[in-house]
């Protein structure tokens, strides 16, 4: 499937976003070819101790470069499509934003253009490089497609392939899957304004036999250590919820740590899952199959810091994480 050329070769674009990854991409979009002729992003929300309103990312870059704005709190407002009809878009690009009703993502005349954090069809949802990570992937991507009614599903336009190295965490993956990304999403919004995008439905790109992947939201309680799993499983956990929402385990005390990194180990060490061997000022875990070494946690109440300084400061002998 094509779509058919534009003439102008020059697209009005409605960009829809929120975080930084999202204002990364509208920074390309603005150096494009392409016309950015309104910005949605979200309303801004009160942050911080002193619960002061706080504007997205998208908002401030909006601002500096003095593009159209708005900050609909809901969707399906009519005085927010009136304000769509009147940018007069011919195409939506969404990136980083809430879920559209079709009555906004349907609007401009080519339709909107997503760009998801993953090789679709392979980990649709909210956490995409996080799910990757946790499951042990040595390859990841981005991908820009047309939105349709099921989430992630719509005719994809492009690809572009990231490598995940084995002690990479989400943080890690995160910047060059969106330097690639936003590269690729104005090469695909050029190929349908040249007329030359292809179109490759979503159901043909994945073998019938291969086992597909969701990414769905995470929870604090996804971050919870079981230390019965594999120590392979554990350092994918770890370094999947770095930086957020963070692997965490508990002492018998009840007080919490964080875990912000760990290494694989050879050595493996008698002792029940949880069971803890401090030496050199190394701290290692036994754990269902294998060990783990804990390189950087954060104690309850204290910032993050190296086992090392950890172990100089403990007054108490531990031996399990819960």
């Amino acid at each position: 499937m094509s779509l058919s050329s534009d003439p102008s070769r020059e697209l009005r674009l409605v960009f829809l976003g929120t975080p930084l990854f999202a204002a990364a991409c509208l920074e390309q979009l603005l150096e494009s070819r392409h016309h950015v002729v309104g910005v949605v992003t979200a309303p801004d929300r009160p942050a911080g101790r002193g619960q002061t309103l706080r504007s997205s990312d998208v908002k401030k870059l909006a601002i500096e470069h003095n593009l159209p704005l708005a900050q609909p709190e809901k969707l399906k407002d009519k005085s927010f499509h009136a304000q769509l009809d009147a940018w007069n878009a011919d195409l939506g690009v969404v990136v980083a934003f809430r879920m559209l009703p079709e009555a906004v993502w349907n609007r401009p005349r080519l339709g909107t253009v997503n760009l998801h954090g993953s090789l679709l069809p392979q980990y649709r949802g909210a956490a995409p490089i996080h799910w990757a990570v946790l499951n042990g992937e040595t390859v990841t991507g981005a991908t820009t497609f047309l939105l349709n009614h099921e989430i992630d599903t719509g005719h994809v336009l492009g690809q572009v392939e990231v490598p995940i190295g084995p002690d990479d965490n989400t943080g890690i993956v995160h910047d060059p899957i969106l330097e690639a990304g936003k590269h690729l999403l104005v090469e695909s919004i050029d190929a349908l304004s040249d007329g030359t995008a292809k179109l490759i439905p979503q159901d043909s790109m994945l073998d019938e036999d291969a086992e597909r992947r969701e990414a769905p939201k995470l929870f604090k309680e996804n971050g919870r250590i079981d230390w019965s799993e594999s120590a392979s499983s554990i350092h994918n956990q770890i370094r999947g919820l770095n930086p957020f929402p963070g692997a965490w385990t508990s002492l018998p005390s009840g007080e919490t740590i964080k875990v912000h990194a760990s290494q694989r180990i050879e050595s493996e060490f008698d002792g029940q899952p949880g069971e803890i061997h401090i030496y050199n000022s190394t701290l290692h875990v036994s754990c269902g199959v294998g060990t783990i070494s804990l390189t950087r946690i954060q104690p309850q109440g204290k910032p993050a810091m190296n086992v090392k300084d950890f172990l100089n400061g403990l007054r108490t002998s531990i031996q399990f994480f819960q």
